[in-house]
C-alpha cells in the first residue's frame, strides 16, 4: 500500500515554509495541524494563511478544488507537541536550518510519534544520516526538500536515510503527487542534494563572470531569465541538449569537445565575500530608501509570476 491512511498532516514550525506546506496540504484536502512552541506564533501563522488564501482566491490562483473557507477549516493549530502528534500520519519538519535544533526536534518526535507516521524534514542541505541516525523510527524518516515557496514551485526532493524503509519513500512520493507537487527520488545521499548542486554551479559561474569583468550582475540575470530559464521552465538541461541535436548522443558528438574546452577555463570556487559580493549586492538594489519594501514587492511579484507559470505549465501538460 502506497497511500497513507486517514489522519493529520502535522507541520512542525509555523514560519514561511511551514505556512506554505500547510496551504499545499490543505489544498489537497488533508487535515493539517500546525505546531509551534508559542501559541501566538501559531495564531499569527493562521491569520497570514487566511490572508494569503483570500488574495489567491481574488486572483484566481487558489490551488485545489476546495474554497478558501473549506481549506482554512482543515488547518488547526497547537503549541503542545504531544497534542499536535495525536493521529499524525505524516510530519513535515520546517524549523530553521540548524543541525542541533533539528536533532532536538527529531528526538522529541521520535519519543512521541506512533509507529506508522512518516517523519519528514524540509532541510535543504543537511544529510538524513546526520539528522536521523539512532532514531527508533529511522525506517519512517525521510527528507522531503521543497523549493521556496512550495505553494508555487512544485519540486520536492526525496532523500532517504540508508535505513529508510522503501515503503516510506513510496508513500511519501505518492502523497506529494496527490497534493500536486512534483517529487523526485534521490537514490543515495549527496551533499546539497540535486537542486542546490545545480543551483550552486550556476551561481558560482555567474560570480566568476562578474568578477572577471565579462558581464554586469543585472545582465547575467537576464541571460538566465530571458535565455536558459525560458527553456528550463519546461525542459531540463539534458532534454534541452537532446532536442538541440538528433538525440543526446548526437549532441555529445557535436558539442562535447567545445564543452570540455570551455569547462577547462572555469575558475576556482568563489569565497562568496569581499568586493564582488558588494558589487553584486549594490547592483541588485533599486534606488529606494526602504530596502525591506523593495524585497517585499519583488517577492510578491516573483510569487505572482511563479503562480501564473505553474498554471501555464499545467495547461501545457494537457
Amino acid at each position: 500500500m502506497t497511500d497513507l491512511k486517514e489522519g493529520y498532516i502535522v507541520i512542525i514550525g509555523s514560519g514561511l515554509i511551514g505556512r506554505s506546506w500547510a496551504m499545499v496540504f490543505a489544498s489537497g484536502g488533508f487535515q493539517v495541524r500546525l505546531y509551534d512552541i508559542e501559541k501566538e506564533q501559531v495564531t499569527a501563522a493562521r491569520e497570514d494563511i487566511r490572508k494569503q488564501m483570500d488574495e489567491l482566491t481574488k486572483s484566481g490562483m487558489l490551488r485545489g478544488s476546495l474554497s478558501a473557507d473549506q481549506q482554512m477549516s482543515l488547518i488547526s493549530g497547537s503549541s503542545d507537541l504531544k497534542t499536535a502528534l495525536e493521529g499524525a500520519i505524516f510530519i513535515q519538519e520546517c524549523v530553521p536550518e540548524n543541525l542541533e535544533l533539528k536533532l532536538k526536534i527529531f528526538s522529541d518526535l521520535d519519543a512521541h510519534v506512533n509507529n506508522t507516521a512518516i517523519i519528514s524534514s524540509s532541510t535543504s542541505c543537511l544529510s538524513p544520516t546526520k539528522m536521523f541516525n539512532g532514531l527508533r523510527h529511522v525506517k519512517n524518516c525521510i527528507v522531503a526538500h521543497p523549493v521556496n515557496p512550495p505553494y508555487y514551485v512544485p519540486l520536492v526532493e526525496l532523500v532517504p536515510h540508508p535505513q529508510t524503509d522503501p515503503v516510506t519513500v513510496e508513500k511519501t512520493y505518492h502523497l506529494m503527487k496527490k497534493i500536486g507537487q512534483s517529487p523526485v527520488k534521490l537514490m543515495k545521499e549527496t551533499d546539497g542534494f540535486v537542486l542546490n548542486r545545480l543551483q550552486y554551479a550556476v551561481i558560482s559561474e555567474a560570480w566568476r563572470l562578474v568578477e572577471d569583468g565579462v558581464i554586469t550582475p543585472r545582465d547575467v540575470d537576464i541571460v538566465m531569465s530571458e535565455g536558459l530559464g525560458m527553456r528550463y521552465a519546461f525542459l531540463g538541461p539534458l532534454e534541452t541538449a537532446h532536442l538541440n541535436a538528433e538525440g543526446f548522443k548526437s549532441y555529445c558528438e557535436r558539442y562535447g569537445e567545445g564543452i570540455q574546452r570551455v569547462l577547462a577555463t572555469f575558475g576556482p570556487i568563489p569565497h562568496f565575500s569581499g568586493d564582488v559580493a558588494e558589487k553584486i549586492d549594490q547592483a541588485l538594489w533599486d534606488d529606494q530608501p526602504d530596502q525591506s519594501d523593495q524585497l517585499k514587492a519583488r517577492r510578491e511579484w516573483r510569487d505572482a509570476c511563479l503562480s501564473h507559470l505553474a498554471k501555464l505549465k499545467k495547461e501545457m501538460k494537457k
